[in-house]
């Protein structure tokens, strides 16, 4: 007789003091498929729940790639999978979607999270790689394109939210911001061979900060000594003059540095770059691509790109905002514009 193969319950571990307050003890945002009601209640406030991730213009997202049953699709940013469940939902029968993505800690997540609702490898297949190498990803399935894809290029919450990976600085945490942290150097060590004046140059053309100057300088007069989020965040306090905490020119300067140092760690505008000159080539024609950005050098870019002559037979001729109560529901979506075109 086969003996009991079950694990035995495991007790969660417990923290000191009534709640927790590291990262790592947040059970329910760890877990937060689990804590249901816990989530909706954070929902109910307008915010998003630590640990989890809203995904934003889902409904305008559909509209622009109007999937069908048997349609091939691609989720070049795969992320937390929102947009991609609704779009299996919609090209089912006979539909699969390709998901991307180079995080190598949030994407088994996201293939479990799906597959528990219905996704099989049938239909949902995964592949851990950058967006800028879609048509390798074509040319190796063996396919002759894709009729949609979306590229969401925001960072998602998962990330945001845990202070080991260093994307920001509500929390402090080593100075990483890597998409997938076995690759190339973390943010502390850019920032230790970068020289003042090519960070300034940085933290203008990455963010349009300002103030590039004095953060720059004041960053480089740190060298060596920021290793954490909050010692890169204090920094730029220090050049914005060491306003009150709440001040909020210094934290939208403190969100700007941060943002242009994670692009530049991450190769994101050349990552994007070549996405978008790989794009045509992957689409069929009459084929639909969306990609929401977050910051004026992404839209630029994309802007320039659907405007090509003669590449797409339409496309937005201005940038679509999230509903003014997705914006309330979901403060993070602000800053995002979604652009949508149809290959000829």
């Amino acid at each position: 007789m086969e003996g009991n193969t079950s694990e035995p319950h495991k007790r969660r571990k417990r923290y000191k003091g009534t709640h927790p307050h590291s990262f790592s003890e947040k059970y329910k945002e760890l877990n937060p498929e689990r804590y249901a009601a816990d989530v909706a209640h954070v929902l109910s406030r307008g915010d998003t729940p630590a640990g989890s991730h809203r995904s934003i213009c889902v409904r305008e997202i559909i509209g622009a790639l109007a999937p069908k049953p048997g349609e091939t699709a691609l989720d070049a940013t795969l992320g937390y999978g929102g947009h991609s469940r609704e779009i299996l939902r919609l090209i089912q029968p006979g539909g699969r979607l390709f998901g991307t993505d180079v995080d190598p800690i949030e994407l088994p997540k996201t293939v479990l999270r799906l597959r528990a609702e219905g996704f099989g490898p049938e239909t949902f297949i995964t592949k851990r790689i950058n967006f800028a190498d879609i048509a390798t990803l074509l040319a190796g399935e063996g396919i002759a394109g894709f009729d949609m894809i979306l590229a969401d290029l925001g960072v998602s919450s998962m990330q945001i939210d845990d202070p080991s990976r260093g994307f920001m600085f509500k929390r402090d945490g080593p100075l990483d911001m890597r998409m997938d942290p076995g690759v190339g150097l973390s943010a502390a060590g850019f920032l230790l061979e970068i020289s003042e004046g090519d960070l300034e140059v940085l933290l203008t053309d990455n963010a349009d900060e300002p103030e590039a100057g004095k953060i720059a300088r004041e960053i480089s007069a740190q060298r060596g000594g920021i290793a954490t989020t909050r010692e890169l965040s204090d920094a730029v306090r220090t050049a914005y003059g060491n306003k009150p905490k709440n001040d909020d020119e210094t934290r939208k300067a403190i969100r700007r540095t941060f943002q242009a140092i994670r692009v530049a760690v991450n190769g994101e505008f050349t990552a994007l770059d070549r996405f978008l000159a790989a794009l045509p080539a992957c689409l069929l024609p009459g084929g639909r691509v969306a990609i929401l950005t977050f910051h004026s050098g992404e839209e630029r870019r994309v802007e320039r790109a659907f405007g090509e002559p003669g590449i797409y037979s339409s496309f937005t001729k201005e940038a679509i905002r999230p509903s003014q109560e997705e914006r309330y529901a979901n403060p993070r979506s602000s800053a995002a514009r979604l652009r949508w075109a149809v290959r000829s």
